[in-house]
């Protein structure tokens, strides 16, 4: 019986830590069972993805005195995005965000991280005063009228870390309003970053039909209101004393472009059935992702419209009429979904082109007849805006002087010509170079020939790839997320989607990447089981000492530990002298088939160094070591550990586990619950 001589290598206080260990292991000893709804998956992607963060993997680039803070998980076809913002030593870390994107079972499938580098050991005590840096930052404005606040942040976004006062002002620039977060070094007081939250549109068509339109609006008592009585804070107001429109009937509007509540019932209805495309085409409960919004003014007295974080203002185009159409409606509110995502407000060129997406898809959803705002891939098509029609093309950007191809000039580009690259992929991934559905034909950059997806494919690759979104985004990584999210949402039936994904940026020419993602699934969907269940057998131990070699001991039910489920579990090492415990399986992994590993790890030691690895696991798939572990990576109860092995597929890979012990103080690896799970 192996318990004796592994207690007795245990002092008396190291006896007790695993006493602990095992009761903590034991509160949470089911595994997870198969997850039936989004809100488990969520749940149980939060804990994988609180377990994968404690253990500090290299790719977070983590020093000592940084901690992670896990936002909201948004589940979208299966996959569930785990967004998490980073602290160093209490400060905010502006750059140290990440994603981490699982699968309905809580297995890791892609990390999004914005910060690239340790920040080390930096000091945190500011050389320029607060005032100075709010001086600096109002400095960066026309005219300033609020400040809304400056705190210490830790920057990770520049080329190397850097301590900053982060101020927000509100005023005016050269364009109009502005809503301003300025960085500044809090060493040197150079401007680090401005990041502007006043995100302008620029006008498409004021009127949409047929009419009558239906509206969602409130009664109270005997007065009806232009507010939506069941989605957060949407409502249509007059810009000018912010107040909502009543009245006592529930018509709305009298078909004049330049009345305001006629531009209030547009407005309106652009929100609401933007709301519906949200629900029906991606699964997005609101613009907020909580069901929320914002109030949507009408009364902007300039040829515009914008989104600032806390409202959308609508203007009017040259001849007084308001302009809420439903792709200026829907551009503004895609703002706010950008704003809403991880990261934050997409950057470095890319945020118009994000929200014109929105736009796009809502008129495509929404499907109004020629004579409204019919579905179309032109910005301002209905509303001479300016006097020269539309303002944006996104089949052909350069017929109204956006450039249609991708350049190392565009990231410092004026945002909306920036936009035309962005447009013009999106357009082909929609529709390709050569449509049969009556849209434009649309000349590539690299003379090739697209075929497109469809618009409902296009948005929802587009939306999965906010959800792995940084606030490092640029063009050059949204080419990257867009073909992981279409790896997400289509890989496991073929590699179509990837590839149109793939060709689509090439054809506006931004460059592949080092980080892209590959295609591991088949042209065809495989039969039905090949690519699906999990493959090893006895994964939980249940059975025994069967189906896994093992040396002696190692598959048991000794109580010395805790079994993450059920009764047994494979124990390695814990002997306090010099030892070797090995464990291995071998398992046939289907051509084209993902393949991932999962195993969940209790590391227990009476090691007291935090230097040295004295007692070490390697995992390996074959030949491969994923992962070494130590008595350094001691923690109490289980923690899960994910590995992509996807690219042994077609072969048979040996699964193996092996703990080397030196000859004093004993470090127990206790691994259970193992799964080589396809799709």
């Amino acid at each position: 019986m192996k318990l004796s001589p592994r207690l007795a290598a245990l002092s008396g206080a190291a006896a007790a830590g695993l006493i602990a260990a095992g009761t903590a292991a034991a509160v949470q000893a089911a595994p997870p069972s198969p997850v039936p709804d989004a809100a488990q998956a969520r749940a149980l992607a939060a804990r994988s993805a609180s377990a994968l963060v404690a253990s500090r993997p290299a790719y977070l680039h983590a020093s000592a005195d940084e901690a992670f803070v896990q936002k909201q998980v948004i589940s979208s076809e299966g996959t569930q995005y785990v967004a998490y913002d980073r602290t160093y030593k209490g400060l905010p870390v502006t750059g140290g965000d990440f994603v981490l994107a699982t699968d309905a079972g809580g297995n890791l499938k892609y990390a999004s991280v914005a910060q690239q580098q340790a920040i080390g050991n930096l000091a945190t005590t500011p050389k320029q005063t607060s005032a100075a840096a709010e001086k600096t930052a109002r400095a960066q404005l026309k005219t300033v009228t609020a400040v809304e606040g400056t705190n210490l942040v830790v920057y990770t976004l520049g080329a190397k870390p850097a301590l900053a006062w982060e101020s927000t002002v509100r005023g005016t620039n050269a364009d109009g309003p502005s809503r301003l977060t300025v960085d500044v070094d809090a060493l040197t007081g150079e401007v680090l970053r401005t990041q502007e939250h006043v995100m302008r549109g620029t006008g498409t068509g004021a009127w949409n039909g047929p009419s009558p339109l239906t509206l969602n609006t409130t009664l109270s008592g005997s007065t009806y209101s232009m507010k939506d009585p069941s989605l957060t804070n949407l409502s249509c107001q007059d810009a000018a004393t912010n107040t909502t429109f009543t009245g006592s009937d529930d018509v709305w509007g009298n078909g004049t472009a330049t009345n305001k509540e006629t531009g209030c019932v547009d407005a309106l209805f652009g929100a609401q059935t933007e709301h519906k495309m949200l629900s029906a085409w991606l699964g997005r409960n609101g613009a907020d992702g909580n069901g929320g919004y914002w109030p949507l003014r009408v009364g902007l007295n300039d040829q515009n419209a914008y989104y600032d974080g806390t409202q959308v203002q609508i203007g009017k185009n040259t001849a007084g009429g308001w302009i809420g159409s439903l792709d200026v409606v829907a551009h503004e509110i895609g703002h706010g979904i950008d704003d809403h995502t991880p990261g934050g407000i997409s950057g470095s060129g890319t945020q118009e082109f994000v929200a014109d997406t929105f736009g796009a898809a809502t008129e495509w959803y929404a499907n109004e007849p020629s004579t409204y705002d019919a579905p179309d891939f032109l910005v301002g098509e209905k509303i001479n805006l300016v006097g020269s029609g539309p303002i944006r093309n996104m089949y052909n950007p350069s017929a109204l002087g956006d450039p249609n191809c991708y350049s190392s000039s565009i990231p410092t580009t004026e945002v909306h010509a920036a936009a035309g690259p962005g447009n013009h992929w999106f357009y082909l991934l929609a529709m390709g170079s050569n449509p049969t559905n009556g849209q434009p034909t649309s000349t590539t950059c690299n003379g090739s020939t697209v075929t497109g997806l469809g618009i409902q494919k296009a948005i929802k690759i587009m939306y999965n790839a906010m959800l792995l979104k940084t606030t490092s985004s640029s063009y050059l990584k949204y080419r990257t997320w867009t073909l992981q999210a279409a790896n997400n949402l289509y890989g496991s039936t073929g590699c179509t989607e990837f590839n149109t994904v793939k060709a689509a940026w090439d054809a506006v020419s931004v460059p592949a990447q080092t980080g892209d993602p590959t295609c591991s699934g088949t042209t065809t969907p495989p039969p039905t089981g090949s690519c699906s269940g999990q493959k090893l057998a006895n994964p939980g131990f249940e059975s025994g000492n069967v189906s896994w070699s093992a040396t002696s001991g190692v598959i048991t039910t000794d109580a010395g530990q805790a079994a993450h489920g059920g009764s047994w579990k494979a124990w390695l090492d814990g002997y306090g002298t010099t030892h070797t415990d090995t464990l291995s399986q071998s398992v046939a992994i289907p051509s084209g088939c993902r393949a991932t590993l999962t195993f969940w790890l209790h590391i227990d030691t009476a090691e007291s160094t935090t230097t040295t690895a004295y007692d070490k696991l390697t995992v390996k798939a074959g030949s491969t070591t994923l992962a070494t572990y130590s008595n350094l990576n001691k923690a109490t109860g289980y923690l899960q550990k994910s590995f992509d092995i996807s690219s042994l597929a077609g072969t048979t890979v040996s699964i193996s586990f092996s703990g080397v012990e030196d000859s004093s103080l004993q470090t127990s690896f206790v691994v259970d619950d193992t799964a080589v799970t396809l799709s």
